[in-house]
């Protein structure tokens, strides 16, 4: 192994031990996607960052061995750039942290994503080594929350479930971001079947500081951003912010493109790893079997069985997005609040705290694997 094929092994190695993984694998993968965005100097800065903020004069002081204050800096701004990292202003001073590849650097390529940069992305990401690892996060990375036409007064809905409370609690900025599964797909000459539109993923706050300083996404106000949810809800897009109850993104999800519900579609009991306080239920009395409910639903959870055919829901597949409950012709649908509800991290530093103290060891991923595949709940 040469000097620079050590360099990114440590730092697949360092990001493994994040709070959101980064595998090695027998296929080489994981090595090739760092190459392609990380350089070798990138690497070794990167390799004093974790999960959690630094401010530059920290970083600066760590990287002091290999390089100069100035390179350390232009370094940073370098990998931020690509999308390799994450920055953040706390207190009027820069403050940098690696990324996860699922939410972060996959993402932070929307708008012009390379085919190099996709292929190298997807041959890591179907590795098992990648999908053992994901599937191990605990909480989920996102979460669903039903789109306003399916809630009524009386869920007593907590101001986190709810779209509008986040945008009207969210201090801004706010930015509109190319969803990059759909661009992924697009580029693969297969549409979305739900909408045309590509900017349907939104950053606030400091996520939406973050890409507006790469100069990556378009700014908009906070009226249009409700706006561009009200839309995303009437194509029949999955709403799915980060797993706080302050969140800094929500993406807006089809099944037939979004990476997070095409693993939720592979899974025997998908609801195990996934985060909602909700699911649909039919009034069997009332259903017309016409199977507008089935078009909806982005899951797979609502099939019409019985000799009759009427709509039925798999409540190990149902996230409660609530897509389902205001086309109904017969009003047959109606969404209901678990009985536990899952709690939210405050915020995103809070989640991924919790993630790291939930981490799995090698052997409980495998043995979680074994459950997955043999079907049995988690």
């Amino acid at each position: 192994m040469t000097g620079e094929d050590k360099t990114y092994r440590r730092l697949q190695q360092h990001l493994d031990k994040q709070a959101i993984g980064f595998p090695a694998t027998m296929s080489g993968a994981d090595i090739r996607f760092l190459k392609y965005l990380f350089t070798p100097d990138e690497a070794k800065v990167a390799l004093c960052l974790t999960y959690r903020p630094a401010p530059v004069g920290q970083i600066i002081e760590k990287a002091a061995r290999e390089f100069p204050a100035e390179q350390t800096a232009q370094l940073l701004e370098s990998m931020f750039e690509k999308g390799a990292i994450g920055w953040k202003e706390i207190d009027n001073v820069s403050h940098w942290h690696v990324m996860p590849l699922v939410i972060g650097m996959y993402e932070a390529q929307d708008g012009n994503p390379t085919q190099e940069f996709l292929a190298a992305a997807r041959a890591y990401m179907k590795t098992p080594a990648f999908g053992k690892s994901f599937l191990a996060v605990k909480p989920s990375q996102m979460r669903t929350i039903p789109v306003n036409q399916s809630v009524t007064a009386e869920h007593s809905i907590v101001t986190y479930d709810q779209i509008h409370s986040i945008v009207l609690a969210s201090p801004g900025p706010f930015v509109v971001l190319s969803c990059i599964c759909r661009e992924a797909m697009a580029l693969k000459n297969k549409p979305c079947k739900k909408t045309s539109r590509l900017e349907t993923c939104m950053g606030f706050s400091t996520m939406a500081a973050m890409v507006l300083r790469r100069k990556h996404g378009r700014e908009i106000s906070r009226g249009e951003a409700l706006e561009i949810l009200q839309q995303n809800q009437e194509d029949g897009l999955v709403l799915q912010p980060a797993n706080a109850q302050q969140p800094e993104f929500v993406c807006s999800c089809c099944g037939c493109c979004c990476g997070m519900l095409s693993v939720h579609k592979l899974l025997p009991h998908p609801v195990d790893f996934w985060t909602s306080n909700f699911y649909a239920e039919v009034a069997a009395n009332l259903c017309q079997r016409c199977s507008t409910c089935i078009s909806r639903c982005q899951v797979d959870a609502i099939t019409l069985t019985g000799a009759d055919g009427t709509a039925t829901i798999n409540l190990s597949r149902c996230i409660g997005c609530g897509l389902c409950v205001p086309t109904c012709p017969a009003s047959a649908l109606q969404l209901r609040k678990k009985l536990s509800a899952i709690p939210v991290p405050k915020n995103e530093q809070d989640y991924l705290e919790e993630v790291m103290a939930n981490k799995k060891g090698a052997w409980k991923k495998a043995r979680m694997i074994v459950r997955v595949f043999l079907g049995m709940r988690h």
